[in-house]
Protein backbone atom coordinates (compact mmCIF):
# COMPACT_ATOMS: atom_id res chain seq x y z
CA UNK A 1 0.00 0.00 0.00
CA UNK A 2 1.11 3.53 -0.81
CA UNK A 3 -0.03 6.99 0.31
CA UNK A 4 -3.13 8.08 -1.62
CA UNK A 5 -3.19 11.17 -3.81
CA UNK A 6 -4.33 13.80 -3.26
CA UNK A 7 -3.23 13.52 0.35
CA UNK A 8 -6.22 13.05 2.64
CA UNK A 9 -7.34 11.15 5.70
CA UNK A 10 -9.17 7.84 5.51
CA UNK A 11 -12.27 6.81 7.44
CA UNK A 12 -10.04 5.59 10.26
CA UNK A 13 -8.54 9.08 10.75
CA UNK A 14 -5.15 8.06 9.38
CA UNK A 15 -3.41 8.86 6.14
CA UNK A 16 -5.43 7.34 3.28
CA UNK A 17 -3.69 4.56 1.39
CA UNK A 18 -3.97 3.42 -2.22
CA UNK A 19 -3.49 0.05 -3.89
CA UNK A 20 -0.28 -0.21 -5.95
CA UNK A 21 -2.06 0.10 -9.33
CA UNK A 22 -3.99 3.16 -8.11
CA UNK A 23 -0.76 4.67 -6.80
CA UNK A 24 0.79 4.34 -10.26
CA UNK A 25 -2.21 6.17 -11.74
CA UNK A 26 -1.68 8.92 -9.15
CA UNK A 27 2.01 9.18 -10.11
CA UNK A 28 1.09 9.57 -13.78
CA UNK A 29 -1.38 12.35 -12.92
CA UNK A 30 1.23 14.16 -10.82
CA UNK A 31 3.77 13.99 -13.64
CA UNK A 32 1.29 15.19 -16.27
CA UNK A 33 0.03 18.23 -14.39
CA UNK A 34 3.24 19.39 -12.70
CA UNK A 35 4.91 22.31 -14.43
CA UNK A 36 8.68 22.07 -14.91
CA UNK A 37 10.31 24.24 -12.25
CA UNK A 38 7.48 23.67 -9.76
CA UNK A 39 9.30 21.05 -7.66
CA UNK A 40 12.12 21.97 -5.30
CA UNK A 41 15.35 20.12 -6.18
CA UNK A 42 13.72 18.65 -9.32
CA UNK A 43 13.36 21.61 -11.69
CA UNK A 44 12.96 19.40 -14.76
CA UNK A 45 10.20 17.20 -13.26
CA UNK A 46 6.87 17.58 -15.08
CA UNK A 47 5.49 17.40 -18.57
CA UNK A 48 4.80 20.99 -19.60
CA UNK A 49 1.24 20.00 -20.45
CA UNK A 50 -0.41 22.87 -18.58
CA UNK A 51 1.53 25.43 -20.63
CA UNK A 52 -0.42 24.33 -23.70
CA UNK A 53 -3.93 25.02 -22.41
CA UNK A 54 -4.09 28.42 -24.10
CA UNK A 55 -1.89 27.60 -27.08
CA UNK A 56 -3.53 27.49 -30.50
CA UNK A 57 -5.00 24.03 -31.04
CA UNK A 58 -3.33 22.12 -33.86
CA UNK A 59 -2.14 18.69 -34.85
CA UNK A 60 1.44 19.89 -34.53
CA UNK A 61 0.86 20.96 -30.91
CA UNK A 62 -0.76 17.63 -30.08
CA UNK A 63 2.15 15.74 -31.67
CA UNK A 64 4.72 17.83 -29.77
CA UNK A 65 2.87 17.28 -26.48
CA UNK A 66 2.63 13.54 -27.09
CA UNK A 67 6.40 13.44 -27.68
CA UNK A 68 7.30 15.43 -24.54
CA UNK A 69 4.80 13.57 -22.34
CA UNK A 70 6.01 10.18 -23.57
CA UNK A 71 9.59 11.26 -22.84
CA UNK A 72 8.64 12.41 -19.30
CA UNK A 73 6.75 9.18 -18.62
CA UNK A 74 9.73 7.14 -19.81
CA UNK A 75 12.22 9.17 -17.79
CA UNK A 76 10.36 9.28 -14.48
CA UNK A 77 8.11 6.22 -14.57
CA UNK A 78 9.85 3.94 -17.06
CA UNK A 79 10.80 1.49 -14.32
CA UNK A 80 7.14 1.24 -13.21
CA UNK A 81 5.13 1.31 -16.48
CA UNK A 82 5.49 0.56 -20.17
CA UNK A 83 3.54 3.14 -22.20
CA UNK A 84 1.64 1.43 -25.00
CA UNK A 85 -0.43 4.33 -26.35
CA UNK A 86 -0.75 8.03 -25.65
CA UNK A 87 -3.14 10.63 -27.06
CA UNK A 88 -3.46 14.32 -26.29
CA UNK A 89 -6.43 16.50 -27.21
CA UNK A 90 -6.73 20.25 -26.66
CA UNK A 91 -10.35 21.41 -26.79
CA UNK A 92 -11.07 25.07 -26.06
CA UNK A 93 -9.57 25.63 -22.60
CA UNK A 94 -9.20 21.99 -21.54
CA UNK A 95 -6.62 19.32 -22.11
CA UNK A 96 -7.46 15.63 -22.35
CA UNK A 97 -4.81 12.94 -22.15
CA UNK A 98 -5.36 9.20 -22.56
CA UNK A 99 -2.58 6.82 -21.53
CA UNK A 100 -2.63 3.07 -22.08
CA UNK A 101 0.12 1.29 -20.19
CA UNK A 102 1.21 -1.98 -18.64
CA UNK A 103 2.42 -2.26 -15.06
CA UNK A 104 5.92 -3.74 -15.08
CA UNK A 105 5.40 -5.44 -11.71
CA UNK A 106 2.38 -7.48 -12.74
CA UNK A 107 1.93 -7.06 -16.49
CA UNK A 108 -1.58 -5.71 -15.85
CA UNK A 109 -2.76 -3.40 -18.63
CA UNK A 110 -4.63 -0.22 -17.78
CA UNK A 111 -5.98 2.80 -19.60
CA UNK A 112 -6.48 6.11 -17.83
CA UNK A 113 -7.91 9.40 -18.99
CA UNK A 114 -6.93 12.71 -17.47
CA UNK A 115 -8.56 16.09 -18.02
CA UNK A 116 -7.53 19.49 -16.79
CA UNK A 117 -9.63 22.60 -17.39
CA UNK A 118 -7.83 25.93 -17.38
CA UNK A 119 -8.03 27.63 -14.00
CA UNK A 120 -9.50 31.12 -13.82
CA UNK A 121 -6.67 33.61 -14.11
CA UNK A 122 -4.19 30.97 -15.25
CA UNK A 123 -1.89 32.06 -18.02
CA UNK A 124 0.60 30.23 -20.21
Amino acid sequence: MQIGYPFHFGANGRTALAEPADHVRDMIELLLFTRPGERVNRPDFGSGLTHAIFAPNSQELAAALEFTIRAALQRYLGDVIEVQALTVQADDAALRVAVRYALRSSGERREQRFERPAAVGESP
